[in-house]
């Protein structure tokens, strides 16, 4: 079957050659993908600096997709049915989970394995180990679009909010707008913030923040992040800071930014290469600053991404806007990720229809 895979680094390519996916007893599906979204985090797997990959490893992790068999266990999912792929897909039955472990359980990133150190979602056909857990049953009018962004795009940037505690009436910050960060700021919006900064500069993005919440969007062309925000809010600083975008500076300019004794700072992005994240020791109070630092992994499972798409379903969300380029037939997989490589100017995100 034909498949999308990383060759060796920096090389991807379709095969025609890929093996068949195995239906995994007793609890396995086998699905085809009808949608798919080359990431930025597909991107550091071809391009970046990572863990070594295993040999040609089938790529993608973001996908809406129908069932084409079931294992005998599986009670909730049939052949034929259309269904969300969550991109994080953790092993439910690991007892760690059990303490709230369901990203690094048994492992480090064992739930973030799907087109990473497993065959992902980016071939003609693609197996889950465990259906009931993981596949998510997409309601009543909610669109192809929509529920591809909920798999991904829209988890990461709620868990963002979610992980940054925000409370009615909060100043949050939101470091980057792609879109992880417009979906931070749509969360954010959600959970009560009574004012939201966004940080970028495309144009497209700018309107989307705006739309999805941010009441101001600050530009790194115009001066210290940091200072701006010091500025803006009579020197105490944010309530939040959820970090979406930017180099390595963004971390320590997380910190200079957000309040004393109170402020949280969550960081959704990659860091790339070896060396230190680096907390700066003055506005860390030296050690005792009150400051909390989450570096976090999106939620994922069944549930999960269920829940997110009845906020699709009832109207609260419209993640499917955020896809401003479609691409149709399996052999544009590649073109969607040179376009997430190189981030033209109207791009947010890419939707690949098979």
């Amino acid at each position: 079957m034909r498949a999308f895979i990383l060759k060796k680094r920096g090389v991807a390519e379709i095969t025609e050659h890929a093996p068949e996916p195995e239906l995994k007893e007793p609890y396995g599906a086998i699905l085809t993908p009808l949608a798919m979204a080359p990431c930025t985090s597909d991107v550091n797997t071809v391009y970046g600096t990572g863990s070594r990959k295993p040999e040609n490893l089938i790529l993608g992790h973001e996908c809406v997709a129908r069932v084409v068999e079931v294992a005998s266990g599986v009670r909730d999912f049939r052949p034929g049915e259309l269904v969300a792929v969550p991109a994080i897909t953790p092993d439910w039955r690991e007892t760690a989970i059990q303490e709230g472990n369901d990203r690094h359980a048994g492992r480090p990133f064992s739930g973030n394995a799907l087109g990473r150190s497993i065959p992902g979602v980016f071939a003609e056909r693609f197996a889950i180990a465990d259906a009931d857990t993981t596949l998510a049953h997409i309601p009543e009018g909610v669109s192809l679009k929509d529920a591809l962004m909920c798999v991904d795009v829209v988890t990461t940037g709620f868990t963002g909010a979610e992980s940054a505690e925000i409370r009615v009436g909060d100043t949050v910050v939101v470091l980057g707008i792609g879109a992880i960060g417009l979906m931070a700021v749509q969360g954010a919006a959600l959970m009560g913030a009574a004012r939201i900064l966004a940080v970028g500069t495309r144009a497209v993005s700018v309107r989307l923040a705006k739309e999805f919440g941010a009441n101001e969007v600050l530009s790194y062309r115009e001066g210290d992040i940091a200072a701006q925000v010091l500025g803006r809010t009579g020197g105490i600083g944010a309530d939040a800071v959820i970090i979406c975008g930017g180099d390595d500076s963004a971390l320590p300019q997380a910190i200079d930014m957000v309040r004393y004794g109170i402020g949280r700072v969550v960081n959704l992005k990659h860091f790339p290469g070896e060396g230190a994240m680096e907390i700066p020791k003055f506005s860390g109070g030296r050690g005792m600053a009150g400051k909390t630092v989450k570096l976090e992994l999106c939620r994922g499972g069944r549930a999960r991404i269920e829940r997110l798409m009845k906020m699709v379903q009832y109207g609260r969300i419209q993640p499917g806007k955020l896809v401003t380029h479609e691409l149709s037939g399996f052999d544009r997989i590649a073109d969607g990720l040179e376009l997430m490589r190189n981030k033209r100017e109207d791009l947010v995100k890419v939707m690949v229809k098979p």
